[in-house]
């Protein structure tokens, strides 16, 4: 069994019953019942739990007149993900706002929770990046069809009529594809930046150790902010009408 964290245990120890019973509305049969939440799910609920706290505080600290660092944090960010939307989807992209604010702060936290002692980043095992890509997948052709109807149909067609037969199969395969990118680059630099701070840890307690740290938050923060990138390009693609 995967030697638990702390904060898993804790879950484990409280709601281990609660966790068979659900898995088991699903049939699913936990490999360990004594233990049956993992690290990486332990982890995405701390993370949850502490955006949650934080969307808790700045609603009851929202002021106007006298606004305090947690608001003025909420406005940076809110500003930052509505001017990215305007420069890459356009017209209309104040309702993907709350998604794409959602998803980067979600993911950034999830990268940077590995730098505390005792803690993990869930992004360090694929099937998370997996997950955010998926989400990402199936939201952008919603929104593709929703924004075009039938005619979202196009942009897996290509632009002359009588190659469309060999251009439709390439299309499925390069989007289908997107699913893959977009999770191994978030896995394996999040992977590479926990094991490599953790043989630096191991080798040379101090020192090393830092710079592997900062290492670690630069890639971090520049892999949450490249998949946020690419869910918002791919987004302005699907929802555009010059298909």
């Amino acid at each position: 069994m995967q030697t638990q964290l702390l904060f898993t245990k804790l879950l484990n120890h409280s709601f281990a019953g609660a966790a068979n019973w659900l898995l088991h509305l699903v049939h699913v049969t936990p490999q360990y019942p004594k233990a049956p939440i993992t690290n990486t799910f332990a982890m995405e609920i701390l993370v949850f739990t502490l955006l949650l706290l934080y969307f808790i505080a700045v609603r009851l600290s929202l002021n106007v007149e006298r606004p305090n660092g947690v608001q003025h944090l909420a406005e940076i960010i809110n500003e930052f993900v509505k001017e990215q939307g305007e420069q890459i989807i356009g017209e209309g992209h104040e309702r993907f706002t709350s998604f794409l604010t959602a998803l980067g702060l979600f993911i950034l936290v999830c990268n940077l929770v590995g730098l505390v002692p005792g803690l993990a980043s869930p992004t360090a095992d694929v099937v998370v990046p997996l997950g955010f890509a998926m989400v990402v997948f199936l939201y952008y052709h919603f929104h593709g069809v929703r924004s075009n109807g039938f005619a979202y149909i196009k942009q897996f067609l290509g632009p002359v009529w009588w190659i469309a037969w060999l251009l439709f199969p390439i299309e499925i395969i390069s989007h289908l594809a997107r699913i893959l990118s977009l999770t191994v680059r978030l896995y394996a630099n999040i992977f590479a930046g926990d094991l490599l701070s953790l043989v630096a840890f191991s080798i040379i307690p101090i020192g090393i150790p830092l710079f592997a740290l900062g290492l670690h938050l630069g890639v971090a923060i520049i892999q949450a902010y490249v998949f946020f990138l690419l869910a918002a390009i791919y987004l302005s693609m699907a929802v555009a009408h010059e298909h």
